[in-house]
């Protein structure tokens, strides 16, 4: 008997496998296929293997960031998980490039959206009273503008290469990331870890995923469905929360075959930048440099920054755009003046200061900026040949990622930072001689102070670049180069 119910068991199992392989529902007579529910546009895809390399990516790199941030806890946990859902925001562009054909413009801002919601999150939170948590914070804020390569639409579009954005926005991060390292190097590793985990996120993590699979920009699909519509007429709304909760499944073992490059159609965010520069050709009435024109043979050069005067230069407008976005001079919720894209403008001026704002200058070229009275800090970054004069601040001074740039300091500043810097003429009035300057990766840095009296010239020094170190008593004896000569 225990025979026989065994080989009638078997029997009914391989029924069920067969009604399982034809489709059959075992409970009903109906013999039709079941058909697959419709796949909409968010709906995780893991046939092809970009996707499953990014599942992967993500799972190893952004896991290490996610693990330290868990150990340290409170701020630093909050902004990793905001990164998170960036990250997770990312794989939603991704499946939307696969299924979808070129928006334009409109659709490309809408769909982006998500993003810029995840980045004002994060800028939120390293707004208000410092924190000891305050470069992990700002780290992860700026190097939430790496996802932008999305909007790369060809060499004229403002944006460099995707690769290259990518590890151009995460220099900037990494000004942040490195003050990390120094800070809690012999403090909490902990910490070290959760910084040293973020870099190798993004370069060479994220750089190099970008720069493999979508070296030229987004492969769109020419018969895909609209960005914002998904396969059955209704509009998809993904943000970070949604794509946050609905994590991808494992992936498949990685099958990597050859990427198909397409080349991008000139339009989507390269129109804006056509109708901001509308008019002559970009070289169109250029003249040869002669020798006089050259600056080591210019003698009109001033020693200090001019400081401009006039009474509306608040509300100064740029006459020529900065190809990676309009000028802005603003004060963003009532605590961070925005000076952004600002190009041959020698008038600039913010007036109304509180000892609690900071100002952030960016991408400014051939401009002088004024800022009168105290501000908390003052960050000066990726300018070029461009001024700034101020009064007081708080905590500190930061200059990184320049290039000729001179900057005059009328009162006191306690820290003034340079960073990843080439050319800097720093102006010290009495008041701040006692700051304190730190220099990282900086060349031709000179510092000009007041002479003994009001009535004597400035002199100038210039800070050392290269060091030379010798093996003492058990140590390294650390000393400045030296030079001679005429």
């Amino acid at each position: 008997m225990e025979t026989l119910v065994g080989r009638l068991e078997a029997a009914v199992s391989k029924l069920e496998a067969l009604e399982s392989r034809l489709g059959l529902d075992s409970s009903g007579p109906s013999v039709s296929k079941r058909e697959a529910p419709p796949v909409p546009i968010s709906t995780p895809s893991v046939d092809d293997p970009r996707i499953s390399e990014y599942d992967q990516f993500v799972e190893k790199s952004l896991g290490k960031v996610l693990s330290a941030a868990e150990k340290i806890g409170g701020q630093v946990l909050d902004a990793t998980l905001v990164l998170k859902d960036a990250f997770a925001v990312h794989r939603a562009f991704l499946l939307k490039i696969k299924q979808c054909k070129q928006p334009d413009l409109e659709g490309l801002t809408k769909m982006i959206s998500p993003l810029n919601e995840t980045i004002t999150k994060a800028n939120a939170l390293t707004e208000g009273r410092r924190t000891e948590s305050f470069n992990h914070l700002k780290t992860v804020a700026e190097s939430l503008t790496a996802f932008v390569w999305i909007a790369y639409s060809g060499k004229d579009c403002g944006l460099s290469l995707p690769a290259a954005h990518v590890e151009e926005s995460w220099q900037t991060a990494e000004f942040y990331n490195n003050k990390v390292l120094v800070d809690y190097k012999n403090k909490d590793s902990t910490h070290v870890d959760w910084a040293k985990a973020m870099k190798e996120l993004y370069v060479p993590g994220l750089r190099d995923y970008v720069k493999k699979n979508y070296p030229t920009g987004p492969v769109w699909n020419p018969s895909g469905v609209d960005v914002n519509v998904s396969p059955h007429g209704t509009t998809p709304t993904v943000t970070a929360k949604s794509a946050a909760r609905n994590p991808p499944p494992p992936p498949p073992p990685p099958a990597f075959g050859p990427i198909e490059v397409a080349e991008t159609p000139k339009e989507g965010m390269n129109a804006i930048f056509q109708e901001i520069n509308a008019g002559e050709s970009v070289t169109a009435g250029l003249r040869k440099v002669s020798d006089d024109m050259k600056t080591k043979n210019r003698t009109d050069r001033s020693g200090v920054v001019a400081a401009a005067s006039g009474k509306d230069k608040s509300a100064a407008k740029s006459s020529v755009f900065s190809k990676t976005g309009p000028p802005k001079l603003e004060l963003q919720m009532g605590r961070k003046w925005v000076v952004e894209n600002q190009i041959g403008q020698k008038n600039l001026q913010i007036d109304d200061c509180d000892p609690k704002q900071s100002v952030y200058i960016f991408g400014c070229k051939d401009s002088v900026l004024q800022v009168k009275g105290k501000v908390n800090n003052i960050t000066v970054d990726k300018c070029t040949k461009t001024g700034v004069v101020f009064t007081d601040v708080v905590s500190a001074c930061e200059i990184v990622n320049c290039n000729g740039v001179e900057v005059q300091c009328q009162g006191s500043a306690p820290t003034i930072a340079i960073d990843n810097t080439s050319g800097c003429q720093l102006y010290l009035g009495r008041s701040s001689m006692g700051a304190s300057i730190t220099t990282a990766k900086s060349s031709e840095v000179n510092v000009l102070v007041p002479g003994a009296t009001d009535d004597s010239d400035l002199v100038e020094h210039n800070l050392p670049e290269q060091f030379t170190h010798a093996y003492k008593d058990g140590q390294f004896v650390t000393s400045a180069v030296s030079h001679s000569g005429g």
